[in-house]
């Protein structure tokens, strides 16, 4: 029972770090100065003809000048070619030149030498971006000294059960992230929303080390930029600035999702980020002992309800406050909270075993 209690006072004050973190982070709202940046936004892809429609009419409706940015697309051997010729934006479409084992980085790193704009932006085919998006993000440029900036992504969900287990688990994440950064140990950011200049990239050497890896181009390049030039990434926190996503609609789908996302912790850079992941994991896994306990009668009924309870409300602080910055309402917190232990743990273990499948592919873990 002691071990327990110390394993759920580790992730207790951990997590309290992370809200302390999150409060330092202050909101940047400020649009009033004049668009000077230049962007690229790059769009890697495959088989999105559905998505991609959405999210460039939602970038054909940002304020912000059309000879300022770019749009590449860049196709990772879809079924269809994607048509662009209903859209008034720059844009261009390029196919993948596969050289490594992860197709997203081999996508961005494919379309670097045909970019001209000092920035790059990063999203995902099926987001849809805020109409104030880049010229926030250029007001951040103009007036701090930043070579990438990450931002907030959301969920836009239904009322299922299934989206509101996504959207809690994304706000715990983006918590997290933001957390991180507040207390000077950035270590994870959303490639759905991310931002840095070519240079940056080039000085990087990109994916150089770590792309037989098949996720993380987001992780592991802000892991590198954090170890080199540490004073120059920084977090967006701001409503202007925040992209939505839509979440998966089946759990096998997650399930793999999350595999995917879990599979190149034990390659991250930051040894912050690898203690934060096994804090987490021992805070689930210690609940699920909780629970055996109690439904066994084994120990106090009182101190353990109250053990249960102490998670619950940790993780809720967290939860409730990126959720408010997001805009989003936290809903079945309860369930969720106890059905988590059990998905992210399975998750965990099976990252360890077995391969996962992605758009089509099977990955090893």
């Amino acid at each position: 029972m002691l071990f327990l209690i110390l394993i759920l006072s580790i992730y207790f004050a951990t997590i309290l770090l992370l809200i302390y973190g999150f409060t330092k982070i202050k909101n940047y709202d400020a649009i009033g100065l004049k668009p000077k940046t230049s962007f690229t936004i790059l769009v890697p892809f495959r088989n999105e003809a559905e998505n991609l429609p959405i999210l460039l009419e939602s970038i054909s409706k940002m304020n912000y000048p059309t000879d300022l940015f770019e749009v590449i697309l860049v196709d990772d051997d879809s079924d269809c070619r994607f048509q662009t010729s209903d859209f008034r934006l720059q844009i261009s479409v390029i196919d993948t030149i596969r050289v490594s084992n992860s197709p997203k980085k081999d996508a961005i790193t494919t379309a670097i030498p045909l970019i001209k704009t000092t920035w790059i932006i990063t999203t995902d085919a099926d987001c849809i971006v805020p109409e104030n998006w880049l010229l926030t993000l250029d007001n951040y440029i103009q007036t701090h000294g930043v070579s990438m900036i990450a931002g907030a992504v959301t969920y836009e969900c239904n009322n299922s059960f299934l989206h509101h287990f996504q959207q809690l688990d994304l706000a715990s994440l983006q918590g997290a992230t933001i957390g991180s950064f507040g207390v000077g140990k950035a270590f994870m950011c959303n490639g759905a929303n991310l931002a840095y200049t070519k240079s940056l990239f080039e000085e990087l050497n990109g994916f150089e080390g770590n792309n037989t890896i098949a996720s993380g181009d987001d992780v592991f390049l802000l892991q590198k930029a954090i170890a080199q030039f540490p004073e120059k990434v920084h977090y967006l926190k701001s409503e202007n600035a925040i992209v939505s996503t839509k979440p998966v609609d089946n759990w096998k789908a997650l399930f793999y999702q999350r595999v995917r996302w879990a599979s190149k912790t034990t390659s991250y850079q930051s040894s912050f980020g690898k203690i934060l992941g096994l804090v987490v994991f021992g805070g689930n896994i210690d609940l699920w002992f909780i629970v055996y306990c109690l439904l066994s009668g084994i120990g106090s009924y009182y101190l353990l309800c109250f053990l249960i309870l102490i998670k619950l409300a940790i993780d809720f602080v967290l939860i409730h406050k990126t959720n408010q910055f997001l805009k989003t309402k936290t809903h079945s917190f309860l369930l969720s909270s106890l059905l988590y232990p059990f998905f992210s743990v399975s998750v965990a273990l099976y990252t360890m075993f077995w391969k996962y499948e992605w758009k089509g592919r099977k990955f090893n873990s």
